[in-house]
């Protein structure tokens, strides 16, 4: 076949699961990473289809996909399965990215543009992807306090996957989780990995040094010594160790790591606090609600139940349907993009979102958020559903500003059960509220003076197993003067 028409044949085959012309990111939504499965059946089955065109070489090709193809093991009928676990959600991308770079490497030089463009340019997870998600884990780990063998315990890592854990963490002055996941991925070397023991003894050593455990670093030091006597680079850095052991009066353990909250959002987030005491609990309550004598509800009330007293938080269950959950989700899919907050995108806040303009569903979840508030919807911000990325989250914030026309009331809905993690935690009153699938949380942001209320400070715990999708409906103030009269109060 000549060399135009078989660039005819890649260019149709490889483009067509190209779902733009610009890169995505990933590791901020465990749905994008769930659809890397059907990327990567594509990615595989293009690259079946231009060696079958190819005419050199096909035999070895043919191997290596065949390898790629092994390498595989998933279960493409429920990928969200796969991506509740963190871990399995990283090895994903690292996998998928993997097998793009061979391929690219066994395709012929002449179409090697081509698939460069590709590379460039289609829905692969390219390298800062990677090291994004690597970095997620090992937030995880500190929030959490989990060792590498926590966090791994449903899905391990092979050695060359922990020392890229332990390279992250290492860039990011985060010694004592670099040397933990270096000291991981040397248990783990087989004859098959690409790293060295040198190479995670040489990183042991220093990791331990930059923590200040300056026996560990001589120890791990010495072991590379001997490994390679004629280093003379190590010989420097052991001399300087324990010189530097003797003028040094501390030595922290690098092994234990310290598993002391240090605010009462971490403390929430790990179940160490409830507020909710039996003299608490006895204010709070449950009952079937009309949403004060609402028509719509008269004759199918919804089951609502004081989470909190003061400020006020309310659980409404079943407030939306399984079916109603998938459409959003699906609408909401091909739009998703990073959320920002005031400052733009930043690390306080990981999750992919949109706001959803208004169809018939859409329409149908805001008239049932009305109904059961009693609020308008009319000046009320479109519906804003977000899908948590790994170790999403969304640290302290308000959703008020104390502005003009401001976010008076929130209500928040759980589309999604999350197994570990995920929950909504008001850090200053000193309550947790785990997502259950179905229902929906609503408080108020400001007094009935207008003021905003600092009691409603919230965030959303990191998600630690499992696949977190919310729909936020912000009511505004304007449009409320009846539904929710002022106060001139300084108390109200």
């Amino acid at each position: 076949m000549a060399i135009k028409e078989l660039t005819v044949v890649v260019v149709v085959v490889v483009f067509s699961w190209i779902a733009c012309t610009s890169g995505h990111e990933f590791f901020s939504s465990t749905d994008k990473v769930a659809q890397l499965f059907e990327e990567e059946e594509d990615l595989l089955t293009s690259f079946g289809l231009y060696i079958d065109a190819e005419e050199k070489n096909v035999k070895r090709m043919k191997s290596i996909l065949l390898v790629l193809q092994l390498l595989t093991y998933f279960d493409p009928a429920n990928p969200e399965k796969t991506t509740r676990d963190p871990v399995a959600a990283y090895k994903l991308l690292r996998r998928v990215r993997r097998e793009w770079l061979t391929i690219v490497e066994y395709t012929q030089l002449s179409l090697y543009k081509v698939y460069q463009t590709l590379l460039d340019y289609s829905n692969i997870p390219q390298a800062k992807d990677l090291n994004d998600a690597a970095s997620e884990l090992i937030r995880l780990q500190e929030f959490y306090k989990l060792y590498p063998h926590n966090i791994t315990r449903e899905t391990s890592l092979n050695a060359d996957e922990a020392k890229h854990m332990g390279l992250v963490a290492y860039d990011e002055d985060k010694f004592q989780h670099a040397f933990l996941w270096f000291l991981y991925s040397l248990d783990r070397l087989t004859e098959h990995s690409t790293t060295t023991e040198k190479e995670l003894l040489r990183f042991l050593s220093s990791s331990a040094y930059h923590f200040g455990s300056l026996p560990v670093a001589i120890y791990f030091g010495q072991r590379l010594l001997n490994l390679d006597p004629t280093n003379d680079e190590v010989k420097v850095e052991l001399n300087l160790y324990r010189y530097l052991r003797f003028e040094r009066n501390s030595n922290p353990d690098i092994f234990t790591l310290d598993t002391k909250s240090n605010t009462s959002y971490e403390a929430l987030c790990r179940g160490e606090v409830d507020e909710r005491t039996s003299k608490r609990q006895r204010a709070l309550s449950c009952r079937y609600s009309t949403g004060g004598g609402n028509p719509r509800l008269m004759y199918a009330p919804v089951k609502e139940e004081v989470e909190w007293d003061e400020p006020r938080i309310i659980r409404y269950h079943d407030i939306i349907s399984d079916r109603e959950m998938e459409i959003l989700k699906n609408i909401s899919r091909p739009q998703l993009s990073r959320s920002e907050t005031k400052q733009g995108v930043t690390n306080i806040r990981t999750s992919q979102s949109v706001f959803l303009k208004e169809d018939n569903t859409v329409a149908r979840v805001s008239q049932n958020i009305a109904d059961v508030t009693g609020l308008s919807v009319e000046s009320a911000e479109l519906l804003h559903v977000q899908n948590y990325g790994i170790g999403g989250r969304y640290e302290p914030h308000f959703d008020a500003w104390d502005g003009e026309n401001d976010r008076i009331a929130t209500f928040l809905i759980y589309m999604s059960d999350v197994e570990i993690g995920g929950a909504t935690v008001f850090p200053q009153v000193g309550v947790a509220l785990k997502p259950k699938k179905g229902s929906g949380v609503f408080w108020y942001n400001l007094h009935k003076n207008g003021r905003l209320d600092w009691d409603t400070q919230h965030a959303g715990c990191p998600v630690l197993v499992g696949n977190k999708w919310v729909a936020n409906k912000w009511f505004r103030e304007f449009g409320q003067e009846f539904r929710r009269p002022c106060s001139l109060s300084d108390w109200e």
